[in-house]
């Protein structure tokens, strides 16, 4: 199964969702689920997965199992020198067990024009990842079903996360 990600703060509070699919191009979920996280982390500019990583540690203790593939609101690698961001800090947590995608609605300053992305209009997603072959993560999120820029069950992801 892949698991797509996304987390929301509110308050002081987060909302950790995820939607579980069993194919890049599946336009429905399997399943969905969330994780009501009480206290988080401040934001701290260049260290944002210390905010988000406890939020999907707190999602992914829902699972039975971890999924083959897990799908992330953000990047994998920050830049072409390896320099990680949100996705690898979760491949790194989980012992470099599960593949980490992760899909940015923006650049990074240092992201490489090969990570771009183009679905649905003008404006590219960034593709980074982390345990996969980066062209075959690009291309696996370029077949996710929806016309749009962002993938139908991406946008599920976020909704949920939001409490919609």
């Amino acid at each position: 199964m892949i698991l797509a990600t996304d987390v929301h703060y509110f308050d002081g509070r987060a909302r950790a969702a995820g939607v579980l699919f069993a194919d890049w191009s599946d336009a429905l979920a399997a399943a969905t689920l969330t994780a009501d996280i009480d206290a988080v982390a401040d934001y701290q500019p260049g260290a944002f997965y210390r905010r988000e990583l406890p939020c999907l540690a707190a999602l992914l203790a829902k699972l039975d199992a971890p999924p083959d593939c897990i799908v992330v609101d953000g990047h994998a690698w920050l830049d072409g020198a390896g320099r990680p961001g949100l996705g690898a800090h979760l491949w790194e947590s989980l012992q470099r067990r599960v593949a980490v995608v992760g899909v940015a609605k923006t650049r990074f300053v240092d992201t490489p024009a090969e990570a771009e992305v183009l679905r649905g209009g003008a404006r590219p997603l960034y593709v980074t990842a982390a345990g996969l072959e980066p062209a075959l993560a690009r291309a696996a999120v370029a077949r996710m079903a929806g016309a749009h820029r962002l993938p139908d069950l991406l946008k599920q992801a976020d909704r949920l996360a939001r409490g919609g």
